[in-house]
């Protein structure tokens, strides 16, 4: 299943995809799930942000050749920090550069999406948490980043963490390739299964660290192949069994 946020009527509301049609979910994806038996068609709504989570954990440095480029020691466990959830923006929406003197880079990104809530889970259990995955941007300002000498104010301006289109609940984490394009060209191309760390295991180590609530999203990581930004960019990341995730750059 597709689940999507959308706007339609000055309205917002949650439903799912049905080729290209959507379907209303009155009640939500969490629980128990009631579709309506009316739909519209998908180009008579404006996709939103697939989830407004409470909190946005991120995980860097969990790729095997992004590590290499970098420069960097495989690390021994997930490098975790927070981002705020102010940040996220959806598809079709623009990333504002703070800055157009300082280096900001884009970063395609698997988000897990959580359903359920969740506190020490194992990484065996951990599917059974999970809503869905979709496409993230860890848009970062890599000249503050270096000044601070950690992620938090580099990695939360408004709308520097688009993610998108819609959740997919039906898929393989460990096995999908992942894409992004600047204007229609190639700059990273690699398949998660590069990851370092797998996502059961990321959700087994942040669960042990702070309770996971529905609709809370985990980025894990971007592979080789980061690079800067511009005003005027096309930015779009794909992944595999999930879709395309398209944000403009101003």
């Amino acid at each position: 299943m597709k689940i999507v946020r959308f706007a339609h009527d000055g309205a917002e509301h949650w439903g799912f995809l049905e080729d290209d049609r959507v379907r209303a979910l009155p009640n939500g994806p969490f629980g128990e799930v009631e579709p309506s038996p009316d739909s519209l068609p998908l180009d008579a709504v404006r996709l939103l942000a697939p989830v407004k989570p409470g909190k946005l954990v991120c995980v860097g440095l969990n790729y095997v050749l992004h590590a290499r480029e970098s420069g960097l020691a495989l690390p021994d466990e997930p490098m975790l920090f927070m981002c705020s959830p102010q940040a996220i923006i959806g598809p079709g929406e623009a990333i504002i550069l703070d800055s157009h003197e300082q280096r900001v880079e884009f970063e395609a990104e698997l988000a897990i999406v959580i359903g359920k809530r969740a506190r020490n889970v194992s990484a065996a259990e951990a599917a059974s948490v999970v809503l869905g995955y979709t496409c993230a941007n860890d848009v970062s300002n890599r000249d503050l980043q270096l000044k601070d000498k950690q992620f938090t104010r580099a990695k939360s301006f408004d709308t520097y963490k688009p993610i998108g289109p819609f959740i997919e609940t039906d898929l393989n984490p460990e096995s999908q390739t992942i894409r992004l394009l600047q204007n229609g060209v190639v700059r990273q191309d690699s398949t998660t299964a590069d990851m370092i760390f797998p996502t059961s295991f990321i959700i087994e180590f942040v669960s042990s660290i702070m309770t996971l609530e529905p609709g809370d999203v985990i980025i894990t990581g971007t592979p080789s192949g980061v690079g800067p930004m511009k005003s005027g960019d096309r930015i779009e990341i794909e992944i595999s069994g999930i879709g395309k995730l398209e944000n403009p750059v101003q």
